[in-house]
């Protein structure tokens, strides 16, 4: 295996420039989530130069591509990659500026696929040296509920081969070029949207007592949904309730007839989640009831939380640790944000991992979902070689 891995490392250097021209390439023509289509055909057109045979159309602009070696049916692992950009307008300003208005590859999905191409390359050819097959799985809209993952599980992506593992890499801002991250179990959190309405009767401000005050209410409602964190939460329970828009469209002497919320629930438990939306429902209904007013509660489900299956995350880190050296190998913290690939995780033993992209040095520090997102290109030749030793070594246990 030692000569394997040294052919790999060989040829991912060998092919890093051309990871680096399909990143940016990808960057410079980003497209939103459920939008993918010219993504897509590039992704398609690359697949077919190296002689694989794309399935495409799933969950509209999803494909899936098979890397068959010796004794194709012994094991098949998958390997997942996400396509969308975000409505963002780009502040960074360089050759690979998106050149789609307010449309930004700020969460780093543009490495990610250049990646897996990447890796594709690399696998297609040493597929003789290597028993199972590789399942290419390319993502529409990760950024966009219900997901493009639950929509390609549910057109059937995990069979016809079913894969017996998966394996996903996200950019890591927060961590330096050249190392990778990893935390077995609860890793990131599920998401669901919150669309308060709180209605009361509106009027003149001088009048308070012919009113029912929306903005006292729903201020009230804000305030004591916390609770559900504070009170009815296990501590050892990660959770978290925000809202981030309160809208009461008056002015300094009118009272508005309703007030909008909008928040996030998020926690690293199914029970619970359904259990704290539940109360937070019946506590904002009463509690506007009790003031005089009413409330519209409506939850838009999002993804579940994502867990990495401890002994598949362990081989991947000793492979990983193999390739990279230990000291290039970093614990992850909980992390409250959230990730579609969770649905895959939900279904079959999943491991995501964490692909490091800072360099203060070079003055890239920013935060995905920011409009200065960039990455050290470094990453990226690391990622495909990395993660096509992951899959070769997945398949060998």
């Amino acid at each position: 295996m030692f000569d394997l891995q040294q052919k790999i490392k060989s040829l991912a250097k060998e092919q890093a420039a051309s990871v680096i021209a399909n990143r940016r390439h990808l960057h410079t023509n980003p497209e939103l989530s459920f939008e993918e289509f010219k993504t897509a055909q590039f992704v398609a057109e690359e697949l077919r130069a190296l002689g694989l045979t794309p399935q495409e159309g799933i969950a509209g602009t999803g494909l899936v591509a098979l890397i068959e070696g010796k004794n194709p049916g012994k094991k098949i692992v998958g390997l997942r990659a996400d396509m969308d950009a975000l409505p963002i307008v780009e502040a960074n300003d360089g050759p690979y500026k998106s050149q789609v208005p307010g449309v930004m590859h700020a969460c780093g999905h543009d490495v990610h696929t250049a990646s897996l191409l990447g890796t594709a390359r690399i696998l297609n050819q040493i597929k003789d040296q290597f028993e199972g097959t590789i399942k290419l799985v390319f993502q529409p809209a990760e950024e966009k509920a219900p997901g493009g993952a639950s929509l390609m599980i549910k057109e059937g992506v995990l069979e016809n081969p079913r894969p017996i593992s998966m394996m996903g890499q996200h950019v890591a801002p927060n961590i330096p070029v050249g190392k990778i991250g990893f935390r077995e179990g609860m890793y990131m959190a599920s998401t669901d949207e919150l669309y308060v309405t709180v209605i009361g009767k509106g009027g003149h401000a001088a009048a308070p007592d012919q009113l029912i005050d929306p903005i006292l209410i729903a201020s009230h409602i804000v305030v004591a949904l916390q609770q559900i964190i504070s009170r009815y939460r296990k501590p050892s329970n990660p959770a978290v309730l925000s809202f981030g828009r309160f809208i009461a469209d008056g002015v300094t002497n009118v009272i508005p007839n309703e007030v909008t919320l909008q928040g996030t629930w998020r926690c690293m438990d199914e029970q619970w989640r359904e259990d704290g939306l539940k109360k937070m429902k019946k506590m904002a209904e009463g509690m506007a009831e009790a003031m005089g007013g009413s409330c519209v509660f409506e939850i838009v489900k999002g993804y579940p939380f994502l867990k990495n299956h401890p002994e598949l995350t362990r081989r991947v880190r000793s492979a990983a640790t193999e390739y990279m050296g230990v000291e290039n190998i970093v614990d992850l913290d909980l992390w409250m944000a959230g990730e579609d690939f969770a649905f895959y995780s939900q279904v079959v033993d999943s491991c995501f991992y964490r692909l490091g992209t800072r360099n203060e040095a070079k003055g890239i520090i920013s935060g995905v979902h920011t409009p200065t997102f960039d990455v050290d290109e470094t990453s990226l030749e690391i990622a495909p070689g990395l993660m096509s030793w992951l899959a070769i070594a997945e398949l060998a246990c």
